[in-house]
């Protein structure tokens, strides 16, 4: 007879919790920033470099218009893809744009619970709750959570991982 305890049984699956609605002000204004800086360059180089002509132009007029579509799409797009929950037995996330990428990690298997916040996210209240496990993979982020439910998840994770059996590796 095995008296062996028997392994826990986790599966893939969507996530039950979104993050908040301000991540897709916080995407907006990051990717905005970003294609600002782009057409800035381009303008510059037309002006400090004589840089004219058909090839400059087109250049900058794309960048416009795809830094402009960028920024209305895909923050939308994200918010409704960016998923997470926690549970006892494990953290789940799902993320991306283009690219889906949905993980499962243990809570025996995590190693360390720590939240980041840029100048934007705590200017909207916003966090990044980042857990790291003994995996290959990278740790898990959560991105765009409203910083008190951060700050809360943090504190469950790290009891809840404290709490469980397993060495985390």
């Amino acid at each position: 007879m095995n008296t062996a305890e028997p392994r826990l049984q986790l599966r893939l699956r969507p996530p039950a919790n979104q993050v908040s609605r301000k991540a897709i002000a916080w995407w907006a204004i990051q990717a905005g920033i970003e294609w600002l800086v782009l057409v800035g360059a381009l303008v510059a180089a037309r002006f400090f470099f004589d840089w004219t002509g058909p090839w400059p132009t087109t250049a900058l007029v794309l960048a416009i218009v795809l830094g402009g579509a960028h920024t209305a799409v895909m923050p939308l797009w994200r918010y409704r893809v960016h998923r997470w929950e926690t549970t006892e037995q494990a953290v789940y996330v799902q993320s991306g744009w283009f690219w889906l990428d949905a993980r499962v990690a243990p809570v025996s298997r995590v190693q360390t619970v720590d939240m980041k916040r840029g100048p934007l996210q705590q200017w909207l209240g916003l966090a990044t709750v980042v857990v790291t496990t003994a995996s290959a993979a990278g740790p898990l982020e959560i991105a765009g959570v409203d910083h008190d439910v951060a700050t809360r998840m943090v504190d469950e994770l790290t009891a809840v991982a404290e709490a469980a059996q397993g060495d985390a590796t």
